[in-house]
This record gives C-alpha cells, sequence and structure tokens, in this order.
C-alpha cells in the first residue's frame, strides 16, 4: 500500500471532508478523492461511501485508518532515530493551548524555551471542546487541553496522553459576599444565587451540570463567558459567582472558596499523535510543559 494515500485515508478520518484534506495538504479536492479510489482498488475493499455531495468511511475505512496510524507512527519513530543523531534538538514545534491554559502555562513555557534557541515554539491559543482535540492533532505537534474529573479519558488508541496537573475548580465570590468569610461553601448556600458559566460542552459548565446531578440544585445560569478574565471581571462587580480555576484566578480581585462535599476540578493535558513526541524538539517542549506544570503545583 502506497503510504501517501495511507496518509490522506488517516487525515479524511480527522478532519471529515476530502475539502479539508485538500485544504490542509495543499491538494485539490480532486486528487484526494483519485488517490483514496486509488488506494481502494490497491486493496480491493470499499473504502468510502457517497454521504450527501461529500464522503464518509465505511467499517473497512475506518479499519484501516485506525492501523494507518500505527503505520505512520513507525515511519514518525524511524524519522525521529534519524533525528536523535543531532546533538540538539531542532526545528519547529507548533502546540495549540487553551487559552486559560496558556494564561496559566505559557508565559513560563517560553521563559524555558529561550534556553533553547535551536528549537521555534509556535503556539495559539484555541478555545476546544474535547470533542475537538482529536481533530487538533492534524494541524500541531502537541495539543494542552482539559477536561473536568468526571468526564471520560480521550481514547488513548490513537493519541498519546500526557497528564499535566489537575487544577482544583473553586467557588469565585466577590470580595464582600457573605459566604466570603467562610473557608467552604455548600452547594445548597448557592442555591439562589445567580451564575456565571462558560458555552454548554465545555469543562467548567460540565462541572455545573454533575453538580446539579448530585446534589438536586440546578444552577440558575445567567451569563455564558468562556474567558475567564471576563468572568472574575464580573464576579468582583457582584454580578454573579463563578466556578474558577485555583491557579489561575486573581485573589485580589475575587474570593476563592472550596465547594464543600463535591470534588470540583480539572484535568490538564497534553494529547498528540502517537509516534509524535518521539521527535527531540517534540520531547524537549513536552518535558518543558512538565516542568513548568510542576513548579506551578509544587
Amino acid at each position: 500500500m502506497d503510504v501517501r494515500r495511507l496518509r490522506l485515508l488517516r487525515e479524511l478520518a480527522d478532519r471529515g471532508t476530502v475539502t479539508a484534506v485538500a485544504a490542509a495538504l495543499s491538494y485539490t479536492p480532486s486528487a484526494v478523492s483519485q488517490q483514496l479510489r486509488a488506494l481502494q482498488a490497491e486493496v480491493g475493499v470499499q473504502l468510502t461511501e457517497p454521504a450527501g455531495r461529500g464522503l464518509r468511511l465505511t467499517d473497512a475505512g475506518r479499519a484501516l485508518a485506525a492501523r494507518a496510524d500505527e503505520v505512520l507512527a513507525a515511519l514518525d519513530r524511524a524519522e525521529a532515530e534519524l533525528d536523535s543523531y543531532r546533538s540538539t534538538p531542532r526545528g519547529v514545534v507548533r502546540l495549540a493551548i487553551f487559552p486559560s491554559g496558556a494564561f496559566l502555562l505559557l508565559p513560563g513555557l517560553l521563559r524555558r524555551m529561550a534556553a533553547h534557541p535551536e528549537v521555534r515554539l509556535e503556539c495559539r491559543d484555541v478555545d476546544m471542546t474535547p470533542a475537538e482535540v482529536p481533530g487538533l492533532t492534524a494541524d500541531f505537534d502537541l495539543v494542552v487541553t482539559h477536561r473536568d474529573d468526571q468526564a471520560p479519558p480521550l481514547d488513548g488508541e490513537r493519541v498519546a496522553i500526557t497528564p499535566l496537573l489537575r487544577e482544583p475548580l473553586d467557588v469565585a465570590l466577590p470580595l464582600d459576599h457573605p459566604l466570603a468569610a467562610q473557608e467552604r461553601v455548600e452547594p445548597a448556600e448557592l442555591v439562589e444565587e445567580p451564575w456565571l458559566s462558560v458555552d454548554v460542552g465545555f469543562p467548567v459548565d460540565d462541572v455545573l451540570r454533575s453538580l446539579a446531578v448530585r446534589t438536586g440544585v440546578r444552577p440558575r445560569v445567567v451569563q455564558r463567558i468562556n474567558d475567564f478574565r471576563v468572568t472574575e471581571a464580573l464576579v468582583a462587580d457582584g454580578h454573579g459567582v463563578a466556578l474558577l480555576p485555583r491557579y489561575s484566578a486573581n485573589r485580589r480581585a475575587v474570593a476563592l472558596r472550596p465547594l464543600g462535599g463535591v470534588r470540583a476540578g480539572r484535568n490538564i493535558e497534553v494529547v498528540s499523535r502517537r509516534g509524535t513526541a518521539e521527535r527531540p524538539a517534540v520531547r524537549l517542549v513536552l518535558d518543558e510543559l512538565t516542568a513548568e506544570a510542576g513548579r506551578i503545583v509544587g
């Protein structure tokens, strides 16, 4: 089987459409379709089928795409072994990171990477849901993401996952709020409070929904803001309460109190395609990310 055609099949599995694959790899859509047809003829099994105006993978196509990961990961390992003969990691490493994670980790990471001038780190903040993470590994070497304590981990069969840290989520209150005088806040004490949350599907909102299931108290969400800096300012100005990450929030602006009887936190992880982290430059960035996370927790 032609390795380039296998790569196109995997890209279709990750990106979903022929048009997206063509745009990402600088092909024409017709060239992508032609190569996929050639692969189908090569293996003698139908790999794609019409879906509206596009194509989707058949069961056989999905199975081969999963195996293609193993083949391409082996090739990545071979390339990494050649790279390892160089004394210094070098090259470009592309990093995607969710915005509040960038606020927490990126300044320290960039300070650390300044000691490695042969590696150029290209960073982009991406407001991602967990479902979007596997697709991002098609464009980035490393994807820093987060999920709440109750959320299942990503499928480790197709991606490599490196845990960085667990960041507790505390109730953020205005400094002059009556509950701010307490060491912790019980869910029942927040029944009448207006809540500021994030868009549905993002980890912090998942925690609020878990809170409703566990306690029978359904939080009354009055605003949905994904930028924690904005949420922090609204809490400080008395427009509601919120769950904010403990290490990232400004304690001079709001009062942070643990939520009694509920384990609330987000797990920050690095996700990559299998084999990618075996490149010396990528491994270096991953190691520095891990060290920065350890500094924050420690």
